[in-house]
């Protein structure tokens, strides 16, 4: 069989999680619109008769100078700086190429590992910056077209990914696994997810300042599943989050609460607060 360590890298919004979450057949990481979601290296675990991936999720790399961007920049060379056997490299051909793309092709090309160019979108023909992009190929080991939102050519990737793996044993055993996630556990998870809804639910009138705590996660008897969780965000925002009439907060509570019971097919109960707090 064969085995290894897959990382993503890219622009911000260019489709890593999406793919990540449709090649692993479960949800592991959080997708939004909003650039700036995945704050942290997400590793996930794809296993079937040719052999085992662990694929890593990567945060999208940013220019300017704000403290967050550094931060993320920092995670992602790290988690590149780690053992790691083949690369994707992910673009979005409806965007136009900029500084950040320049930044994260920078990056690929200091490594010495067999590189997958994956052009993501496709199912969308305009707009097309496509002829931005196309010097990259000379670059790449090989280059596959996808749809990580609707699944096109996920397999053929795969086959390509499997391509450039070597032979190996087993990185961890995903049938003592309850879920593909390695790194993060139930409650960090439940965080990443009230997150993504509220993304979701205020879209760009919500500031990238905003932090989940979740404070009680268990399973009732009844087959409950129970969160309670406070969304903190500064002052200025608070009423901003709860909207009018609490409409926004039990809006984002109702999404978290129908993504559970379709994945655990168990009830679930969410209990929300808006917290404000001068630092984030």
């Amino acid at each position: 069989m064969k085995a290894g360590t897959v990382a993503l890298l890219g622009r911000p919004n260019t489709g890593k999680s999406t793919l990540v979450n449709n090649l692993v057949g479960q949800k592991v990481s959080i997708t939004s619109p909003t650039p700036q979601t995945t704050r942290f290296p997400i590793m996930a675990v794809f296993e079937d008769e040719r052999g085992q991936i662990i694929f890593v999720d990567t945060p999208g790399i940013f220019t300017g100078r704000s403290k967050q961007g550094r931060s993320l920049n920092i995670q992602t060379e790290e988690a590149l700086e780690e053992q790691v056997d083949v690369l994707l490299y992910m673009v979005d051909h409806t965007r136009k190429r900029g500084s950040e793309e320049n930044r994260v092709l920078g990056m690929a090309r200091k490594l010495d590992i067999p590189k997958i160019l994956v052009i993501n979108k496709i199912d969308i023909r305009e707009p097309s910056y496509l002829a931005q992009y196309r010097f990259m190929e000379e670059e790449f080991d090989a280059v596959v077209e996808v749809s990580a939102l609707k699944g096109t050519h996920l397999e053929t990737l795969f086959d390509v990914i499997f391509d450039n793996l070597k032979e190996g044993e087993r990185i961890v055993d995903r049938a003592k696994m309850q879920v593909p996630v390695i790194n993060i556990d139930s409650r960090i998870y439940m965080e990443e997810l009230i997150r993504e809804k509220a993304f979701l639910t205020l879209r760009k009138e919500l500031p990238y300042a905003i932090e989940v705590k979740v404070d009680e996660l268990e399973e009732k008897e009844n087959d409950v599943v129970y969160v309670k969780a406070r969304i903190l965000t500064y002052p200025r925002y608070k009423k901003m989050v709860i909207g009018h009439g609490a409409h926004r907060i039990k809006q984002i509570g109702m999404m978290v609460r129908k993504e559970i019971e379709v994945s655990t097919s168990k009830r679930a109960y969410v209990e929300l607060t808006v917290e404000a707090q001068e630092k984030i």
